[in-house]
């Protein structure tokens, strides 16, 4: 098919036009793809960024739960007198009172031993020292429940954390008598008085 000059004039300029659409097309598709690019891009970052964020609010979370838990047993701990140097003669007041209350046939009779260090304890920070002097006491019993009850006392009056060794009953063998009382039996019990030191809190 031949064209005339006349013809391919009239053509030239739709020509040019489609030539000039054929190029902007091509361009617009390139750009959009650079767009899509780009945006997938910063999508990807904007899901990092936002992983992160969530993995730090976790993180915080759970710093703060522990935080929170370790605060708990710090008070607990402070309210029942363990931390800071020993209490002797807040020991001892214990033990009066406590005989007294319970109305024990005898005064609890004890010795308090020097204070040593314990050396390893788990999960304990490096500035956290625990100590334990170990208190023999011997308790004159009409029963058994007379030692439960001293020992929950004990537990109870706070100023160390008292663990118990061992506790050995005997029998007395006094026959009761219708003048007095006897203790029928005898508890000698070894019970370690554990104090906290926090040397960071001295600073």
């Amino acid at each position: 098919m031949n064209f005339s000059a006349e013809e391919l004039k009239k053509l030239a300029a739709p020509l040019v036009l489609l030539v000039a659409l054929l190029a902007a097309g091509a361009g617009l598709i390139v750009w959009v793809q650079r767009e899509q690019r780009l945006a997938a891009q910063e999508l990807a970052v904007a899901r990092t960024e936002r992983a992160q964020a969530d993995e730090r609010l976790t993180r915080i979370a759970e710093e703060e739960k522990e935080v929170s838990e370790k605060l708990a047993v710090y008070r607990r701990l402070k309210s029942l007198n363990i931390l800071g140097e020993e209490r002797r003669l807040e020991w001892a007041d214990a033990m009066r009172r406590i005989g007294s209350a319970r109305e024990l046939l005898e005064p609890p009779a004890y010795t308090v031993g020097p204070r040593r260090t314990i050396a390893s304890a788990a999960g304990k920070p490096a500035n956290v020292e625990l100590f334990a002097s170990t208190m023999k006491v011997g308790l004159a019993l009409l029963h058994e429940g007379d030692l439960l009850g001293f020992l929950q006392d004990l537990r109870e009056s706070g100023n160390a954390y008292y663990s118990i060794k061992r506790c050995l009953i005997t029998r007395t063998g006094a026959a009761p008598t219708g003048a007095s009382i006897m203790p029928r039996l005898r508890a000698d019990c070894e019970i370690d008085l554990i104090t906290i030191i926090d040397r960071a809190a001295k600073t």
